[in-house]
This record gives C-alpha cells, structure tokens and sequence, in this order.
C-alpha cells in the first residue's frame, strides 16, 4: 500500500509554492518521496528550508509567469534540473476584486495571463515531455468558483471555468499515452488570497455557516489530495476536479 502513494524517484514541478495552498502542496510532495521544483516571484527559503528539514530536496526557480513567454521558459529550465519532470502542479494564481462595473481590463487581463494561459502553456510544453517518457501526472488547481459565480471577481471566475475545462480537454488527448491530467478545487482556505473575505465579519460568519465541516480549510488539508493525484493510486482517474471542500458543494 505504501508504494501505491509513494514518489519516490519523481521529480514535481510546483507553480506558486512560496506560501499558501501551493507550498502546503510542495511539502506533500516532498513528504511522499518527491523531488521539489518549487517556482514562485518571491523568496522560497521558507519552503525550501521545511522541506530540508524533513529530508526531502528542494530547488527554486523565480520566475513571473504573467510575462511572455515565461511559461515555456520555465518548463524547460525545470526539465534540465534533473532531466525529467514526473508531476505539475499548477498552482500559480492571482486574484483581483472590484464591482464589475468598475473592474478594469488591465486588472482582467492580468488574471487571465496568470490564472489560464500560463497554466495552457505550461501544461502543454511539460506534456510534451511526459508525451516523449510515456508518463505524467498534470494537477490544476481549480476552486470553488470553477461552479459557482462569486461577487466582485469576474476574470478570477472565468479563469477558474477554464481550468476545468482545460483540464478535461487535456485529460481527453493525453489519457491514452500515459498522462494523468486531473484538478483539485479547494473550498474555502485560510490563505492571503481570502484575507478581505475573511476579515469581512458577516461575510466570513455565512461561509463558515456554509461549510459542514465548520471551518476553513488550510494548505495542509490539500496534501493528501495531492499525493493521490500524483502517485500511482489515481492511475485511473482522468479529467476529474477534486473539491476538498469541507462539505461545501454538497450544501
């Protein structure tokens, strides 16, 4: 059963792990056995030093995938640390809020770079290379507005439909040869990104009255999801999103 989850000898590539969710991932990973790849636009010592210190290796590389471009450059920066790139995590992500009458379409297009065309680049120039070794595991990171609409955050909402939809597209072309291409949409989390929701007394008391567990998730609630979806025990899953939710799209 243990080398059903193990990834030992992977080496995983995962976007946005400085903090929050995608560095909760990161030390998954690494605790399964994983090589870490960690990219991020701020410092990742933090990161890397938790991974150390449990015995796992870590490598960064600082990359600001909104740039052009910036995608295909890391894919092949990642592949040439140890030659080979087993999962990725796409992670990476920005979120931006304002009436929708006022939202402006630099504030739209900064989501959308970020959020959906590096996480279509990305996953496209890493699947070639898993397409050439015959395996891989692709992981996007979707939410609970790839369902629902939200307020405020019309680009972030988009984007989120079109992981899920990239993610059964992918999974349609590439399931056949060897790839895995599947996404987890994580509820309600404690992290920066819900920091106003949070501190919005009313809003945060109806969201937690939502969620049957009772509470937010945090970054270390993904880990088992994401050791699954990397390790050869969801081998037979493809082009499903995850929701590690609490309960809260069954409410």
């Amino acid at each position: 059963m243990k080398s059903l989850f193990s990834l030992e000898g992977n080496t995983a590539l995962v976007t946005g792990a400085s903090r929050g969710l995608g560095q909760g991932m990161a030390l998954g990973l690494a605790e399964a056995g994983a090589e870490v790849i960690g990219v991020g636009t701020r410092n990742l010592d933090e990161t890397k030093s938790k991974i150390e210190e449990g015995g796992g290796k870590f490598h960064q590389i600082m990359k600001d995938l909104s740039a052009k471009d910036a995608a295909v450059e890391l894919a092949a920066e990642a592949i040439k640390i140890n030659g080979h790139v087993d999962v990725l995590v796409n992670n990476a992500g920005i979120i931006r809020r304002s009436d929708l009458e006022d939202f402006s379409d630099e504030d739209w297009f900064k989501v959308i770079d970020i959020n959906q065309h590096a996480v279509f680049q990305l996953s496209r120039e890493i699947g070639k290379h898993m397409l050439e070794n015959g395996r891989g595991k692709i992981i996007n990171i979707a939410s609970m507005l790839s369902f629902q609409g939200g307020l405020k955050v019309p680009a972030y909402t988009a984007s989120k439909h079109a992981i899920a939809g990239l993610t059964k597209s992918f999974a349609n072309e590439w399931s056949g040869k060897g790839i895995n291409v599947n996404a987890i949409a994580p509820g309600y989390m404690a992290t920066d990104n819900t920091v106003p929701i949070r501190e919005n007394k009313a809003r945060n008391a109806y969201i937690t009255s939502r969620i049957p567990q009772g509470r937010w998730g945090t970054p270390e609630d993904l880990k088992g999801a994401v050791i699954y979806l990397a390790s050869s025990a969801s081998d037979y899953v493809n082009g499903h999103i995850l929701c590690v939710d609490g309960g809260w799209m069954s409410s």
